[in-house]
């Protein structure tokens, strides 16, 4: 067999932009990075931070031999650090743990990938850090594993029809999962429900002749940041949008840096009723390196800030009274986090505040979906988005996501 090729500097969970500096637990305790050593630094092995505690620290988790530089970690609730590596044809997972001065190991099982499959990644950590998933993606399928937290080593969970990329939670049990995926040339966000043998169903659809991709989520307020071509045919610009909503995405020209790629790394928990107050925290990444953007859909410009000093580009999360928390590693301080509180709400009812270029014009409306490309969605009971009165209905499933491309709350989203 040959082994499904690992790419370091870019993360097709993002949408193909930078791959992150580490990966954070859902419930943001821990976070895992491949780390350097030696001399002259030319060696990696895996290190632990523990983010929730008065002060951060990182405890080391060396192995036997030092680690590819793309061998995939990942941090579990419970402290240990998945690994993924790729040896002799085969993606060998495992699970590391600090015993006392040494590393200890637990070989979790391997996953071998077809000739013809173009990769096998982890997806971002699942809510509650037991359990662990990766893609394969095949040129006419994908399936998703399960290769930490089962009974008996990694388990296939799913087949998706299509090349599926991203990897986006979209509740808090770990059970909705959105990928996006490529067939017939497009690509789009679809949903894929863990508990019902990985049904597929649309999510974001913008539209016909349109790539839509997901690149983050927050179960809380439901606010979605998406990447698609569809305002501008051939040239991908941000949007934002909101779960069980049928306001049309929009795509705000702030979004737009010429010469950057901006990504989306961090949303604001805890919002439930507000998703337009969610501050968003962006990786800007230009010419003269990276820095951080802080943007919310109230808002109608972007705040940038300079990098802290050894930031982990990429990495970080909300407390949901607004403090973004950024891990960082300098030689004088290894171990570090910097706290930046984000900017104010614009005025009262989240109205435009002045931008850079001076106040913003509020006849002047975001730039939103193509005109059509929100046809109705269903509206009988049983549906997704319907609603359903009646006593004598059963007792409703497990909430699953509206698509998008059904956008009908209009305005009624809190301003």
């Amino acid at each position: 067999m040959t082994a499904c090729a690992i790419e370091p500097s870019a993360d097709p969970g993002n949408g193909g932009g930078p791959r992150a500096g580490c990966s954070i637990t859902a419930e943001g305790a821990y976070a895992a990075r491949l780390a350097r050593s030696g001399e002259g630094g030319d060696s990696w092995f895996p290190e632990r931070w523990t983010l929730d505690g008065p002060e951060p620290y990182a405890v080391p988790l060396p192995g036997n031999q030092p680690e590819e530089p793309g061998t995939e970690v990942q941090p579990m609730g419970d402290g240990r650090v998945l690994v993924h590596r790729v040896a002799a044809g085969r993606h060998v997972f495992a699970l590391l743990y600090p015993t006392g001065p040494g590393t200890g190991e637990l070989p979790l099982g391997a996953v071998e990938c077809p000739a013809d499959a173009t990769g096998l990644r982890l997806l971002p950590p699942a809510p509650g850090g037991e359990r662990a998933y990766a893609l394969a993606a095949g040129p006419r399928s994908t399936v998703l594993w399960q290769v930490a937290g089962g009974a008996f080593g990694p388990e296939r969970v799913a087949e998706v029809p299509g090349r599926c990329s991203g990897g986006v939670w979209l509740d808090r049990t770990g059970r909705i999962l959105a990928v996006d995926r490529e067939t017939g040339g497009r690509t789009k966000a679809v949903v894929v429900d863990l508990e019902r043998g990985g049904e597929v169903s649309p999510l974001l659809q913008i539209a016909p002749d349109s790539d839509d991709r997901l690149l983050l989520a927050d179960p809380d307020s439901g606010l979605v940041l998406i990447r698609s071509d569809a305002p501008s045919p051939g040239r991908d610009r941000l949007g934002w949008g909101v779960l069980g909503s049928t306001l049309p995405v929009r795509f705000p020209e702030c979004l737009r840096l010429p010469d950057c790629v901006v990504t989306p790394f961090a949303v604001q928990p805890g919002q439930v009723l507000t998703p337009e107050r969610c501050a968003v925290a962006l990786r800007v990444d230009g010419a003269f390196g990276s820095w951080v953007g802080v943007w919310r859909p109230a808002d109608r410009q972007v705040r940038h800030l300079p990098a802290p000093e050894g930031w982990l580009a990429g990495a970080g999360l909300w407390t949901p009274d607004g403090e973004l928390r950024l891990p960082c590693s300098t030689p004088r301080s290894p171990c570090g986090v910097a706290r930046l509180a984000a900017p104010d709400v614009p005025g009262a009812g989240g109205e435009p505040s002045e931008g850079p270029g001076g106040s913003a014009d509020p006849e002047k409306p975001e730039d939103s979906a193509p005109e059509g490309a929100a046809p109705d969605g269903p509206g009988g009971p049983g549906e997704p988005g319907a609603t359903d009165t009646s006593a004598a209905a059963p007792a409703p499933a497990q909430p699953r996501p509206v698509p998008l491309q059904q956008a009908p709350l209009a305005r009624l989203v809190t301003k």
